[in-house]
């Protein structure tokens, strides 16, 4: 199982870091935060100039991000970033409202007080930082990224099952692609913050319905903010791919 943040600390190459680790690390980052575009074809040599690697490192990174579904392989066209569609979404928010609500439940009838001071430390944290930065132009806070997962984590990470976590952590990973996505359209702020805290409180109340219902909710209205958005069906796949030429 990885653990992974939308944009994790770089490793120096190491006898124990590989060339394909610190591409892999990159690239992934890169899909993740949308830098890769929905669609766009991932040529090898391209990818290699790009992270300043080689070609066999390359196709390693690739063919683990592929493993992940965060890299699509299509026979005799090569590698490409996943597309982004709504009915994409619409599964991937049904299936974490199923599993994390079942995470969540379990997490809170196997509560310990270790689970509950991390669970509150984590939502403190996430409460202090804003989730833009601040300025005429400010952007994305990767400060509160990191807290807002590692937030999320903690509801679950109490479970006891290993395997259902990973799914958690997999699919968070594929939801972040579909919120820096989100970014570029306009709609009214939702409150994020009182929402965290309505998930937090009920937590820790040990009110399963209530926390559950109020996490699944916070899922369903990201759902519902980016279907307002979207005007116009996304494709499921570009009818010409780009490539990652700069």
């Amino acid at each position: 199982m990885i653990l992974l943040v939308p944009e994790p600390p770089l490793q120096k190459p190491s006898d124990k870091t590989t060339s394909a680790t610190l591409v892999y690390q990159k690239l992934r980052r890169d899909i993740l935060n949308g830098t890769m575009k929905p669609g766009q074809k991932l040529q090898i040599d391209q990818v290699a100039q790009r992270y300043d690697a080689g070609i066999n490192p390359v196709r390693e990174a690739l063919n683990r991000l592929s493993a992940e579904r965060l890299v699509d392989r299509r026979d005799q066209r090569g590698f490409f970033v996943p597309p982004l569609t709504l009915k994409a979404f619409r599964e991937l928010v049904r299936s974490r409202c199923w599993i994390e609500a079942l995470a969540l439940e379990q997490s809170i009838l196997n509560r310990t007080q270790a689970w509950e001071d991390e669970l509150i430390t984590t939502h403190y944290r996430l409460d202090r930082e804003p989730v833009r930065l601040a300025g005429e132009e400010g952007g994305d806070n990767s400060a509160w990224e990191e807290r807002h997962r590692a937030f999320h984590n903690a509801l679950i990470g109490n479970s006891g099952s290993a395997w259902v976590t990973g799914f958690c952590h997999d699919m968070m990973d594929h939801a972040e692609r579909y919120r820096f996505a989100s970014m570029s359209g306009t709609y009214p702020r939702r409150d994020s913050r009182e929402e965290h805290r309505a998930i937090m409180e009920a937590t820790i109340d040990g009110d399963i319905a209530r926390a559950t219902e109020r996490l699944t909710s916070h899922y369903r209205l990201t759902l519902q903010r980016l279907e307002e958005q979207t005007t116009a069906p996304m494709p499921d796949e570009p009818d010409t791919p780009a490539t990652i030429a700069d």
